[in-house]
């Protein structure tokens, strides 16, 4: 199959927009990966590298110190797209000065065309574009011409098409460049020559036969949490191995209410060879008084794996585990020695033990959230399954600030059915990317009936995301949320105080652990 060997490859210099040049590149129907500018390309040599873009970056080129690829890498004679920084290190490369500007420039600017070339092909002599660099181009590099500037700037893009080089000095990926998706399209079809024939059906065929191949006459166990990515995995994994997929749901005491039976239910309708377990009173055992956030997602992380290998042995003649891990994920939990640093360590990849018996397989870790849900829809998934909000794997562990008792679960569970049921009761849950309730480790003075009470303060959190790498508050109407805290506090036990959370991501993350 063609599409499976075309690629596109990212070199990270660390800047927040490095994702949304992928998505941008996938949206486009070409397949592309982000690879560490430090990173090795080995991995590659069976596929056909259409060409390179090289992605902006937080770091100066006067710093000796910051992120540069080797010369040599400019001769690779593949296309190359420099963004921002990725625009200065091909400027410094081919001879050309930098100067570190006095002011940042961050925000939108009017690019006005030059001297068009491939890259602005069909694009309106004058665009908006969104700007953001310290650093700017006073003499050109040898043989590049400019083909673009703003008012403040004069080298806003450069070029040698002789070389297929093209530098641009603004961020042709985010929304806030009216023309950037035309401008990228050019660089993948017209330069690049990619075929543009990826598409979630090619994915399915290409996994179901890299699954085969890899798993060959194994059996698979494959935890389940009732989530889109787990699912979705297990279908695909379902598709390519039948029974040899052992999906195994597991009770760890942290769902959320009525979550065990409604989950088992849905799962039920789906052909795939199911084993619940319940687990309850190891997971809470362990996590007993264990308040650090990362000490219990690696105490959940590990008591899982315990809970899957013991569940293998069981089945017996299992030699892979399966997990839902998306790409997110994985670029998440990459540290690269310098640009993307670690956020966090996501339970499926920062949280697996360092002896594992089991091999692992992950037929989602190269795919985006919303790629996941398209090829549920393809694999057969009701929608209503498949818009349901991301839930954390350690699940109410990470929204239980402080220690975990039962009757903390028992406050959080209630409180937590009433935010989601109102969300559907007023018609906003899909809205929303994701909603929650955390409980807060302070307690409160209120006045119920003509008592003073002293109780738990809950925080209610709702974000607004494409892809989850970014997030803004929900913008949930007043009167809504004065239902929902209404009968929070008429309706719960223990609860005096009801709070919302209006942080975005970043700084904040979307969990509060």
């Amino acid at each position: 199959m063609s599409h499976q060997h075309e690629i596109i490859i990212i070199l990270d210099f660390g800047s927040q927009y490095t994702q949304l040049i992928a998505r941008r590149v996938r949206e486009a129907k070409v397949y592309c990966e982000i690879v560490p500018y430090n990173g090795s390309l080995e991995g590659f040599s069976d596929k056909d590298i259409k060409g390179f873009i090289l992605s902006g970056g937080p770091s100066s080129l006067s710093d000796p110190d910051s992120p540069r690829l080797r010369p040599s890498f400019f001769d690779c004679g593949k296309p190359i797209l420099g963004i921002c920084y990725g625009m200065q290190l091909i400027a410094e490369r081919f001879g050309g000065k930098l100067v570190k500007s006095e002011t940042r420039e961050y925000g939108h600017a009017f690019l006005e065309i030059g001297v068009k070339n491939p890259l602005f092909d069909g694009i309106p002599s004058k665009s908006r574009v969104w700007m953001s660099h310290g650093d700017s181009i006073v003499k050109l590099p040898n043989q590049f011409s400019i083909n673009a500037s703003t008012e403040s700037l004069e080298v806003a893009a450069i070029s040698d098409p002789n070389r297929k080089i093209y530098g641009l000095q603004f961020h042709p990926e985010v929304h806030h460049t009216d023309e950037g998706k035309n401008i990228l399209s050019n660089f993948l079809f017209d330069i690049c020559g990619a075929a543009g024939d990826w598409t979630t059906a090619a994915f399915i065929d290409d996994s179901v036969e890299k699954i085969r191949k890899r798993v060959s006459n194994g059996k698979v166990v494959l935890g389940i949490s009732g989530g889109v990515d787990s699912t979705v995995a297990a279908m695909l994994l379902s598709k390519a191995i039948g029974e040899n997929l052992h999906a195994v749901f597991v009770d760890n005491g942290l769902l959320r209410k009525n979550e065990f039976e409604s989950v088992c239910k849905m799962l039920g309708t789906l052909d795939l060879n199911l084993h619940t377990v319940d687990a309850s009173e190891l997971f809470l055992e362990r996590l007993s008084t264990v308040v650090d956030p990362e000490k219990k997602r690696k105490i959940i992380g590990n008591a899982f794996i315990d809970v899957f290998e013991s569940k293998a042995e069981e089945i017996g003649g299992i030699d892979f585990l399966g997990q839902g891990t998306l790409y997110p994920d994985v670029i998440e939990s990459v540290s690269f020695k310098g640009p993307s640093v670690t956020i966090k360590s996501h339970h499926n990849v920062g949280g697996l033990k360092d002896k594992m018996k089991l091999k692992l397989v992950e037929p989602l870790r190269e795919l985006f959230k919303d790629e996941v849900r398209s090829l549920g829809r393809l694999l057969g998934l009701p929608d209503h399954f498949i818009g349901r909000h991301p839930f954390p794997g350690p699940g109410l562990a990470v929204r239980i600030l402080g220690d975990i008792t039962v009757e903390r679960l028992r406050v959080l569970r209630e409180v937590d059915a009433i935010f989601i049921e109102e969300l559907y009761n007023h018609n906003i849950y899909d809205d929303i990317w994701q909603a929650f309730v955390v409980l807060l480790p302070v307690k409160a003075v209120g006045v119920m009936g003509d008592e003073r009470t002293y109780e738990n303060v809950i925080a209610l959190r709702a974000v607004t995301s494409v892809d989850g790498m970014t997030a803004d508050w929900a913008r949930i109407d007043p009167e809504i949320l004065a239902v929902i805290s209404n009968r929070i506090i008429r309706q719960v036990e223990g609860v005096n105080r009801v709070t919302y959370d209006i942080s975005s991501k970043p700084p904040a993350t979307i969990e509060w652990e």
